[in-house]
């Protein structure tokens, strides 16, 4: 009867740290999509392609803004840029609760900042706090070409603050792993990361979630706590006898009965946060959460009790008998499973770890949860040591975040096609993509990858099952194919170029300027490839007109003589129908002389024209 109450009392026990578990998950997720938010918009920052130029002049001309070409220019656009970011994404001081007419300027709070290689500010926002040794710290990780946290630390308006740093790399080709300069945002923590640490739904009324982080030997309570204490304003001792954030910080994943700050006893259970030196705690008062459990039990143990008072020894004795009997038939059973089960695995581990391929399996996180044997040695760690790991830290940050979109939109997809009952979804949702990406020693790397959705269970969320190969060798002639295509785009630009002695390499700068505008709206691949051409041959047509009448002054023209100039545009589409372009070259000449409002020559308009185009 007792083993009984117990075992009731260990599932009830086991069904709460799952419920919880399933709270933290969610409530860490939350928090490391806000930690990744704040370095997204950093990142933008550093992604600019006139902020890239602009540090890559300053750094060739010493640090001197006067050697920048249009510096004060630049200048300006960046600020802009800079205080748009920031007003846009949080990276501001709090609205003040009421204005204080005073000529004192008010400390810093909150901002971002563009800084040099030598640490010096280029262009700050406005109320951006002075850099002190942490910001200093994180500053110089991020020109060691790291990003870096700015642990959340008591800010100048007594509020809890937290800063990001991402370094800025050059353009022109510079494979340097250093930073030539970084950017850095500074916000104050406030309601958007608290309300995250609140579960929708929840209906329990002692139940609590907040972040804690250990320093030396205190537990620091970072956010604000249900009995009133603000953010950053508790702290208390690790060594304190059964105090739950102590056993969170120390032991990170775990779940046991504690006590929490006030000294009640409480259910508790921790996740770690990413990048941070955080720890997530969920915590439920015992009394809540086990009451009616404990008064359900203790009424059973009573009912058994008597129970086995009233039996005779006889039928003690054969009911241990029986229940032996079970126990042992069950147990041989277990042991079979478990042999099935273990054997089904070894087999599982063979087939994975002898395909030549990588194989891995990741979270909505990018977390991963199962890698291969060839995936494991191609990241250099060892098999085990990948699970845990988030794709950034293994495959880096580009292919990481090339991935992570793929699979975020797989599996929205693939949650939806579950909801509408969709038959053989898993099939129907699959993906498959190839990719080239440049390695650092300029190299080009053309990676197959298969994207299959997994469904979640009771231990693991719903993740993607990514199987990847390497087929850069094979894609090879491909790109020999690409290369010989260009020569031959080049050369029809030049004779075309040829025949007007006025529009000397004309056609390859049109190309040009086409491509890094298709490349600033970040287009594909092939849509750049394709506004390339379709800028460098869509003159092709005036080969069939006259030197003489390409010389001729547009104002000396007739009507149909104007009309045959707009002519061109058809003819070298029409030159140029049989050549099997990977994209719609031809079709991009012919829209090249719409206008957006429909006035062109074949009356196209908005959406309708071809982006190349």
């Amino acid at each position: 009867s007792f083993r009984f109450v117990e075992n009731e009392r260990a599932r009830v026990l086991n069904e709460w740290q799952i419920r919880m578990g399933i709270v933290a998950d969610s409530r860490v997720a939350a928090v490391n999509g806000w930690i990744q938010m704040n370095f997204d918009t950093i990142a933008e920052l550093t992604e600019n392609a006139s902020l890239q130029l602009y540090m890559t002049e300053l750094q060739q001309a010493s640090g001197d803004k006067g050697e920048v070409t249009d510096g004060q220019a630049q200048l300006g656009y960046l600020r802009n840029l800079l205080v748009a970011i920031a007003d846009r994404s949080g990276f501001v001081p709090p609205v003040a609760a009421e204005v204080t007419n005073s000529n004192v300027e008010a400390a810093g709070v909150a901002g971002m900042a563009l800084i040099d290689a030598e640490g010096r500010p280029i262009v700050i926002t406005p109320q951006m706090p002075p850099l002190n040794s942490q910001l200093r710290t994180a500053l110089a990780k991020s020109l060691d070409g790291e990003p870096a946290i700015i642990d959340m630390y008591m800010g100048a308006t007594n509020k809890p603050t937290i800063g990001f740093a991402l370094p800025i790399f050059g353009v022109q080709g510079d494979t340097s792993a250093k930073g030539i300069g970084a950017a850095m945002g500074v916000r104050v923590v406030d309601e958007e990361l608290f309300n995250l640490l609140r579960q929708p739904g929840d209906t329990t009324k002692q139940s609590e979630t907040f972040l804690v982080r250990k320093t030396e030997n205190t537990v620091d309570y970072l956010t604000p706590l249900k009995d009133g204490t603000a953010a950053l304003k508790r702290s208390m001792d690790v060594s304190t006898a059964d105090l739950a954030a102590a056993f969170a910080v120390e032991k990170p994943g775990g779940f046991s009965i504690k006590r929490d700050y006030a000294g009640e006893e409480v259910l508790v259970i921790s996740r770690a946060v990413a990048d941070v030196p955080w720890v997530l705690v969920r915590k439920i008062a015992t009394a809540e959460a086990l009451a009616a459990n404990e008064s359900r039990l203790r009424n059973i143990l009573i009912v058994f009790v008597l129970i086995i008072v009233g039996v005779t020894i006889a039928m003690i004795a054969v009911w241990r008998h029986g229940t032996s009997l079970r126990a042992a038939a069950a147990a041989e059973k277990f042991r079979i499973s478990s042999e099935r089960f273990e054997n089904i695995s070894k087999f599982m581990r063979v087939i994975t770890n002898s395909q030549p391929t990588h194989i891995i399996a990741v979270d909505g996180t990018t977390t991963y949860t199962f890698a291969n044997e060839p995936a494991a040695k191609a990241a250099g760690v060892e098999q085990s040591e990948m699970l845990g790991k988030t794709m950034a830290g293994v495959m880096g940050p580009i292919k990481a975040k090339f991935y992570a979109e793929i699979n975020k939109d797989l599996l929205k997809e693939f949650a939806d096609a579950e909801e509408a009952g969709m038959e053989n979804s898993v099939q129907r949702t699959r993906k498959q993509y190839i990719e080239r990406f440049e390695l650092e020693d300029g190299e080009l790397q053309v990676i197959k990858s298969d994207h299959i959705p997994l469904r979640g269970d009771r231990d693991h969320p719903p993740g993607i099952l990514m199987i990847m190969d390497d087929i850069t060798e094979y894609s090879k002639e491909q790109m020999r194919s690409e290369q010989r295509l260009r020569q031959m785009v080049n050369t029809l630009a030049a004779i075309v170029d040829k025949r007007d002695r006025d529009a000397s390499e004309r056609s390859s700068r049109v190309a040009e300027v086409a491509r890094a505008i298709a490349e600033e709206l970040e287009l594909k691949r092939t849509d750049v490839d394709t506004a390339e051409f379709a800028a460098a041959l869509r003159n092709l047509g005036t080969v069939l007109s006259s030197p003489e009448f390409l010389a001729k002054p547009l104002d000396q023209l007739n009507p149909s003589e104007a009309a045959e100039l707009d002519n061109p545009l058809q003819v070298s589409a029409d030159l140029l129908e049989k050549i099997d372009f990977e994209g719609p070259v031809v079709d991009s000449i012919r829209h090249s002389g719409e206008r957006f409002d429909g006035h062109g020559p074949m009356g196209l308009e908005g959406e309708s024209i071809l982006m190349p185009g």
